[in-house]
């Protein structure tokens, strides 16, 4: 009888064992499958426009050059209509990320500056120029570099930069959404985020 009760508790102990083993090669199945959903994800996002917008400007153009001293003095102007389409887009393919398996966290460890594109249509009108201080292709240069930079400096007083990081955080919470959902938990640098709003507030 004692030796039937010593088989019975081997056999109680075996069987636990492979249950335990088994639960926990399962559990290291998910937890990879886990991890290869998140790197797919974060992946697959690419390239995104998150903001377009539109400019229309006029800008008087002038040059002039002096000859002997101040007597004489050669001037060119023109006037400029431009019309700009802009677009900011992240591409977060660049995100840098770790993934913790062991505490089952995904770390994003920095997300890539925007990326501002300037497309301006220049129409010129009324050039006027001298003899001395004719228009040359340096001029056209000149114009449009001293427009996209014009552009740039009101595009970052406007609300297109904005809504962009709007955009952006709105794109980023659907990780806090992925990793939410798998049991995992998120943080930005250091910092926890807790719900989808956790990226607000956050220096990006």
């Amino acid at each position: 009888m004692r030796n039937f009760l010593l088989g019975v508790l081997i056999a109680v102990l075996i069987l636990f064992a492979f249950k335990y083993c088994g639960e926990k090669q399962d559990d290291k199945i998910v937890l990879k499958e886990s991890s290869a959903l998140i790197q797919e994800q974060i992946k697959n996002v690419g390239k995104l426009v998150v903001t377009e917008g539109h400019f229309s400007e006029v800008f008087n153009y002038k040059n002039s050059k002096a000859y002997f001293g101040e007597l004489l003095t050669a001037e060119k102007k023109a006037l400029v209509v431009v019309n700009a389409d802009v677009t900011i887009s992240y591409d977060l393919s660049k995100i840098e990320f770790s993934l913790d398996e062991a505490t089952k966290t995904l770390h994003i460890l920095s997300i890539p500056e925007e990326e501002i594109k300037v497309s301006p249509e220049l129409e010129y009108y009324d050039i006027q120029s001298d003899f001395f201080n004719p228009f040359q292709a340096k001029d056209y240069n000149d114009i449009k570099d001293t427009v996209k930079a014009s552009l740039l400096k009101k595009l970052q007083n406007s609300e297109l930069k904005q809504n962009a990081k709007n955009r952006l955080l709105s794109e980023l919470s659907k990780f806090y959404i992925l990793t939410n959902s798998l049991g995992w938990t998120l943080q930005y640098n250091e910092t926890p985020i807790n719900a989808v709003e956790g990226f607000e507030g956050l220096k990006l």
